[in-house]
Formats: C-alpha cells, structure tokens, sequence
C-alpha cells in the first residue's frame, strides 16, 4: 500500500515574524545573552588549545628519558598543569553557559507563554470557535536557543577555528578538513531539507492515530451498541500500518545518511593518517602532532556528525512555531475603539435599534432591522423556532459578535463604545451549557466576584440550590469538578453556573436555557430562587421550555430574525394560531398523540 500524507493546508512561511517574536522577548535579559556568549566563548577557546598541550605532552615523552635532562621533566609536569587549567576553563566556561542560558529559556518561554495567552483571550468567540488548540510556543523557542547555543553555534565556530589551526600547521592537511567540512555541511542541510516532509509526514500519522485513539475511547459505550468494534479495529490497523509505512521510510532515510555520514568519516580519517605519516618521515610532523590531528579530528566529526539532526529539530520547532504565529498575527476581531468609556448602567434598560448580523461577511442574515426595547428592572424572554436568531441574540448583546448594521444600547451608551471588561461586568450570564475550570466549586462560584467572601459564596450556592449537593461532597466546597466541570452531572453544573450569576450582583441578568438540564424538582428550586433574584433587576431568558418564562413581564417570539410576536404570556396564548400558542399547545400535549407533519415546525 502507498503512503499517503494527510491532506495539508497550505500558508505564508512565518518564520521571520517568529524570530522576532522569540527576540522581542528574549532581548529583556541581555545580560544573561553576555553571559551565555562568555561561557561559550572560555568552553570553546578551551576545547580548541588543550590538544596543542597534548601535543607538548607527548612530544616531551617521545625524547629517549636517558637521555633527558632534568629540566625536560619539568616541562612534562608544566604541560600537565596547562592541561589541568584548560579542563577547569572548559568546566567553567560550561557550568556559566548552562547557568546563564536556564535562566534565559525559563524566563523567556514564561514571558512567551503569558503573551500568548493574554493576547488570545482577547480574540473574539469566533475565533475560539476556529482554534482548538495552541501549539507550544515556549517549547519551541527552547529547541530553537539549545540549538543555537549548544549544537550548532558551537558547531560553525568550532569548524572554523579547528580547520584553521590544522591549516596553520600543515596547509595541506588543513585544506583536506576544509574541504570535507563543506561537503559534509552542504549534505546534511541539503538532506535534512529534503527529509523534512517525510518526517513530517510520519508525525501527522502520528497525530491521527492518537486523534482516533480519543475518539473511540470516548465513545466506547457507541462501539459496543452499535457493533462497530471490529469495524473499528480494522479502521485503526488502516491507520497504523499507514503510519508503519511512514516511519519505516523516514527512519530508513535517516539510517541512509547516517550511514553515508559514518563512511565519510571513516574515510577522512584514513586519509588524514595517510598525509599525516608522509609529512612526519620527512620530519615536518612529530608523534605529538598525531594526538593533536586525531583531538581536532573527533571534535569536527562529532560536531558535525549530529549537525542533520540539529537543523531537523529547529525546521520542526519553527513550524510549530509557525503556527502560533499565524495567530498572534491574526488581529482581533473585537477590540475596544480608542479611548473607549466605562459603561454606566445604573438602570439596565437596554434597546436592540434596527440591529442586522450574519455571522459569515455577505452570508445569510441572522437578523434584520431587529428591534426591542427593554425597560429597567423589566423581565423578558425570548422564545421561537430553533435557528431564528434566539442565542444570537444574546451573543450580540454580551459582544461576543459584533452587529452587521444598527447598534445595541445599554442606558443609552452604544455598547460598541464602551470596553468590554466594563460591559460584562454588568452582564451576569448563565450559558445553556456551562464550563467550569477544573478547580474547587469555591473558587468556581467566586469567579464572577473575586473579592467575594465565603459566607457570600455560600448564600449565593444556596440560592441555586447548590448548596444541598455540595455539602454531600467530603470536601464539600473545596471540591475539585474536574477538566470541564466533568465531575457534576448537567444539571449540579448548571446550578453552579447559576451560583455564579446570583453572586455576581449585575444589574441585567441573561438566562440561556438556565433552566434546560435540570430535572422537574431542581427547575422548581430555581424558579423560586430566579423569582427573588430577579427583583430590581433587567432579566432576558431564551428558553425552549416554556413553563420556564410564562411568568415574564413580556414574552417576544423571534422567527426568522423578525420579533412576530410579543406580550404576556396569557395575551400570547390568545392568538389563534399563533406561534407562541402552537409552541404552547405541542409541549403541553402528550408526545403519543400523532402530530400532523410541519403543524407545530412551521
């Protein structure tokens, strides 16, 4: 079977912009930059003279010791001693380099992180509703200065200056490392390119197997009711013997240049021992300067032996740097206009003035020339067909969008004029599918007011009615819910979410099928519990139930992006074939009675 890559998505190089980011944060700790290049500098100069002392070494105990005078002993001990400083230097120099450049990473990848993060939450819902994941920003800038620093800038300067030590003392053996060193350069850079898209090949696969790996664990329960495990199974062993494929030919290509880098190694090596014994029958080379060539010999072939390696790892950190800086790129979709004003809203009254939307430029109009007024302290809900604009609405009044045309006002401020912290924070909103952080239900309660004290948090929970099951919990309030709140059933973590909205305190409350999850009994406690909350306060509820807004001040009934329909409850239920009456009637109506096709869809 042929290996086929995963289907990619083609996009700009961001590579530049990258390593302008990575500098931007990294040029605040210029000293440790000093310190770094200064170890680096003592490890090097270290590396490259001890063989020349070596050469001394040797070079003293190649004369016949009969002959020696006892001065010659002293120059074996003084060559000792040199070779002692320069192994402390090079101990030194590395101990300063690992210092200064942990140091630079952990403080940078923390500075990358927390401007990443800042600068993503203030993309726009939309946005969120693109990107699923963030790639590691700050893992990459730590590839990217290990490699730099420690393989390949030592590398070039380490080729550099043994080739021009070796050239120094013999021309002809120093153009022989020359050479090679280029060649041997030149192919790896020119392979490791090469090889790239097969590596990045076999880490798609990778990323597939570990993406269906998730998705059928979580839905083991669905293989087993609808018999679909050994279809399954098989659909996964498709996709590893696709992955075998990919990694056998990446990890055969590797083991192919690994092998063509071996044998020229070996191969200079000879080479070198063969000029080098020409030259020292004819007395230009001594023993010690065969210690000296082998010394500076294993250090270039080490050295560059890996370099494939090296430019790999920094092709692959750039391109999941790549990413995240297509992101921090893109501009934010809602940003508050310059010199924007703190929204007052002492009254809550809030007006929708022939607003329009579509959540796609041109595309489809999920309302048009939309009205309604909402008085102070007034309590609204919203009904309608699924698709008639009912969410997008509240989406457009917490600016989690922006309107096409018209505008939103709260107390007569256009909210597209205000900042946004100062808007939500008069906004307390209860989704229809609350997310909790994976932390204590404390500190999820208290979220919508930090400063808020236990006893606050504690009467609020009581209020939702959370306070019966969190109390059950052996840690009650210092619970942890888990990723997502996974820990509470619908229901618990709606309540919660209620908690939230009631501690909070703001002036308008927004209910998005607040009610939706829980069961009959719990939808009793909090009806009873909205009823006090809402007192004194502008309340908007979108339901499909409709049991749970029938004791609104006024009820809107939205359609197609147009209110059809709006009063009270028992006003609304008096219009013949209404909307509102046929919504009525159907959940009122046992679900065994047949229900003529489109009569209550329409």
């Amino acid at each position: 079977m042929e290996t086929k890559a995963p289907q990619r998505i083609s996009g700009t190089d961001f590579t530049k912009q990258t390593l302008r980011i990575f500098w931007r944060h990294a040029r605040k700790y210029r000293y440790l930059f000093a310190m770094c290049a200064a170890g680096v500098a003592v490890v090097i100069g270290a590396d490259m003279t001890l063989p020349m002392f070596y050469k001394r070494f040797f070079d003293c105990l190649a004369i016949d010791p009969f002959h020696r005078q006892l001065r010659d002993l002293a120059g074996v001990y003084s060559a000792i001693t040199y070779v002692g400083l320069t192994l402390l230097a090079s101990w030194i120099g590395w101990r300063v380099t690992m210092y200064a450049l942990i140091n630079l990473e952990t403080r940078a990848m923390k500075d990358l992180a927390d401007s990443s993060f800042e600068y993503l939450q203030n993309h726009s819902h939309k946005f969120f509703t693109l990107v699923k994941r963030i790639n590691r920003f700050g893992t990459s800038f730590e590839v990217v200065m290990d490699q730099l620093v420690m393989e390949i800038g030592q590398t070039a300067i380490r080729v550099i200056l043994v080739v021009g030590i070796i050239f120094w003392r013999n021309r002809t053996l120093g153009l022989i490392f020359c050479v090679w060193a280029m060649v041997f350069i030149g192919f790896n850079i020119y392979f490791s390119r090469w090889k790239l898209k097969y590596d990045l090949i076999r880490a798609e696969f990778d990323t597939k197997i570990t993406a269906r790996l998730a998705d059928t664990v979580a839905n083991a329960i669905n293989l087993k009711l609808f018999a679909g495990i050994k279809r399954e199974v098989h659909n996964f062993q498709e996709i590893t013997d696709q992955h075998r494929q990919a990694r056998y030919r990446s990890w055969m290509l590797g083991n192919l240049s690994d092998s063509l880098q071996g044998l020229s190694i070996r191969g200079l090596e000879i080479i070198v021992l063969v000029v080098a014994v020409r030259y020292w029958y004819i007395g230009q080379l001594t023993l010690g300067d065969f210690v000296f060539l082998r010394s500076y010999l294993g250090q270039l072939t080490e050295n560059v032996r890996q370099m494939g390696g090296d430019i790999r790892r920094i092709y692959e950190a750039m391109a999941d740097a790549n990413e995240m800086t297509e992101i921090l790129l893109k501009p934010h979709d809602l940003t508050d206009k310059e010199n924007a004003a703190t929204l007052a809203a002492p009254r809550g009254a809030v007006e929708f003035r022939d607003v329009q939307f579509a959540y796609v430029g041109g595309g489809h109009m999920i309302l048009q020339d939309f009205n309604l007024k909402i008085g102070a302290g007034e309590r609204v809900g919203i009904v309608g067909p699924s698709g008639g604009g009912k969410s997008t609405i509240l989406k457009l009044l917490t600016r989690l969008h922006d309107v096409t045309g018209g505008e939103i006002l709260i107390d007569k401020q256009n909210i597209a004029f205000v900042t946004q912290d100062s808007l939500h924070q008069k906004l307390a909103y209860v989704p229809q599918d609350p997310i909790l952080f994976h932390r204590s239900l404390m500190d999820n309660i208290r979220y919508s007011r930090p400063d808020a004290t236990d006893d606050e948090v504690i009467r609020a929970a009581k209020l939702a009615h959370c306070h019966e099951f969190i109390s059950s919990f052996p840690d009650g309030y210092q619970t942890f819910v888990g990723e997502r709140g996974v820990k509470l059933s619908g229901g618990e973590r709606q309540r919660v979410a209620i908690a939230r909205a009631i501690l909070m305190d703001a002036p308008i409350l927004i209910l998005d099928e607040a009610t939706s999850s829980l069961d009959s009994e719990s939808e009793i406690y909090i009806q009873d519990s909205l009823a006090r909350l809402i007192v004194g306060r502008t309340v908007i509820a979108v339901a499909h139930r409709l049991s749970t807004i029938r004791k609104m001040d006024r009820i809107v009934v939205v359609k197609d992006g147009h209110i059809i329909e709006a009063g009270s409850h028992d006003l609304l239920l008096k219009i013949q074939d209404g909307m509102y009456q046929r919504l009525w009637n159907l959940q009122s109506t046992d679900f065994s009675i047949p229900i003529e096709k489109g009569k209550y869809l329409q």
